[in-house]
């Protein structure tokens, strides 16, 4: 079995909490893949569909950015942590400029530009979110927010698109930490993957 983590924004796929996933589950068999998504939103979501077809995850972790590229990714049972649907708002407002990476990137960049070009890209990504929600895709979907969350809130767009049923609340702030990940999201996985 797999599972396919796609990390946050300004993150990569060395990030702890995939480390955190891939020790955990490695004893179980299952495999955990982490790649780093490309910067540029456009090229992002086709490499995620691309590696979806290449590697047929059975489950997909993802968090903030990474969850609103993976609520794309239908057909795939998903884990959505804390999604961010509205990226190129939260930018424009307070991304601006030369970015850091928060975690090592393969090809070792250090950082990144947000400029109008990365803004216009990510407007163009979300128009394609909630497309063709069918009664057996929100089946595949589940929706974790953090209770202290003060970077994104987009609890209403989930429940509007997906419902509540495989919607909940966890204690914890907007970026996961190894208590959340194995009280919350570990114990999730296994249920969905039916692994011990």
């Amino acid at each position: 079995m797999k599972v396919l983590y796609i990390h946050g924004f300004a993150s990569a796929g060395s990030t702890g909490s995939a480390t955190q996933l891939r020790n955990h589950f490695y004893p179980k068999g299952v495999q955990v893949l982490s790649p780093d998504v490309p910067v540029e939103p456009l090229r992002a979501i086709a490499f995620l569909h691309d590696y979806v077809q290449e590697h047929k995850p059975d489950l997909i972790v993802a968090t903030s950015m990474g969850a609103m590229y993976a609520e794309q990714l239908h057909g795939i049972r998903r884990i959505l942590v804390n999604p961010s649907f509205h990226m190129a708002r939260l930018l424009t407002f307070r991304g601006m400029g030369r970015q850091e990476f928060r975690n090592k990137r393969e090809d070792g960049a250090k950082d990144f530009k947000v400029d109008k070009q990365m803004i216009a890209e990510f407007k163009e990504v979300e128009k394609q979110s909630f497309q063709g929600i069918t009664a057996e895709e929100k089946q595949l979907v589940w929706g974790l927010f953090g209770t202290r969350d003060k970077n994104v809130n987009c609890q209403p767009d989930f429940c509007k698109h997906y419902g509540t049923a495989q919607m909940s609340l966890f204690e914890g702030e907007h970026y996961l930490n190894g208590v959340v990940l194995g009280k919350v999201i570990i114990p999730l996985a296994e249920t969905i993957l039916c692994v011990r």
